[in-house]
């Protein structure tokens, strides 16, 4: 299978379930063929976990879901290892995160210990309990959901681990045409509570998956564009109105996403627009606002399109 085939492929059984959210679903899949997580953020209603589930749904992997609570501790996360008194021994009991799939609902509901309980796992696809290390299954891939940090009950997620997420979605509201089919999806009796009856065909399964993110890994990156993703990452350690700019590891994550669309879009070579598209999700979380800008209104993404667009586009 080619990576443009499996992209329309889940788009079809994506629209099974959710509809208007194509910009976010290239976006996932542009992380899930780099073999990169997601943050996927936006307030309470608009399908942030039913995405999550409809693309699992569409992948034959191995899924667990974690609903994050301020009473989590990180041994939900991992697991432990619990004292078994017919064998006088102690015995194994793995968390959910060995999966393949993990979806982390609305990570920053939890304190900062247990956020950081999957920093291990992201970055080295293991897992240390009671000082063993333990391989989690491959892939393993994390769509985390978050609500906008200025709601109550929420903690913003640690920098380090942020950055270990390979983008940030934006989820916004949608536009009237779309939220009007949503409602008369749900008077025709689609609940997002019941995601088999939308009857999710498996699209890829393990093995197959390594094959399209085989196929990223042999699209054509020329010397041009890593100048042109260097000048993008590096402008934001110049500026004025970010406190911290975004670091090489910024620069590796745009090269792959922008190998990754190029693929869904049928290329076998990056292009300035690849980059230029995947820029905003790839920095916007690595980045910082000074407090002064951020009083003034500036958002990150207004100061970050700034930079983007002021560079020279290479030919």
């Amino acid at each position: 299978m080619k990576v443009v085939d499996f992209g329309t492929l889940v788009r079809q059984e994506f629209n099974k379930a959710v509809i208007g959210q194509d910009h976010v679903l290239m976006q996932v899949l542009v992380a899930i063929l780099a073999n990169g997580h997601v943050l996927l953020e936006g307030v309470p209603g608009i399908a942030k976990t039913l995405m999550v589930r409809t693309v699992s749904s569409a992948l034959s992997l191995q899924y667990s879901r974690i609903q994050f609570t301020p009473d989590l501790m990180p041994s939900d996360v991992i697991g432990t290892n619990v004292f078994n008194q017919q064998t006088s021994e102690f015995t194994l009991r793995t968390g959910p995160i060995f999966t393949n799939v993990l979806l982390a609902d609305e990570i920053n509901r939890t304190p900062p210990k247990t956020q950081a309980s999957l920093l291990e796992a992201m970055e080295e696809r293991q897992a240390t309990i009671d000082g063993v290390r333990y391989q989690l299954p491959l892939p393993f891939l994390v769509f985390a959901t978050q609500n906008p940090i200025e709601f109550e009950g929420t903690y913003p997620l640690p920098e380090a681990q942020q950055d270990r997420f390979l983008l940030k979605v934006l989820l916004e509201y949608p536009e009237p045409a779309i939220e009007t089919e949503v409602f008369r999806r749900y008077h025709h009796g689609f609940r997002a509570t019941n995601l088999q009856a939308a009857q999710i065909q498996p699209v890829v399964d393990a093995s197959g998956l390594a094959d399209l993110q085989e196929q990223v890994n042999a699209i054509t990156v020329e010397d041009r564009i890593f100048n042109y993703i260097q000048e993008i990452v590096s402008s934001t350690r110049k500026s004025g109105d970010l406190l911290v700019g975004a670091s090489p590891r910024a620069g590796i994550a745009l090269v792959l996403c922008s190998k990754a669309l190029a693929a869904l879009r049928g290329r076998e070579f990056v292009i300035p627009d690849d980059v230029k598209d995947l820029a905003l999700p790839v920095l916007r979380h690595r980045v910082m606002l000074r407090p002064e800008v951020e009083i003034e209104g500036l958002s990150v993404d207004r100061v970050l399109s700034g930079m983007i667009d002021a560079q020279i586009v290479p030919r």
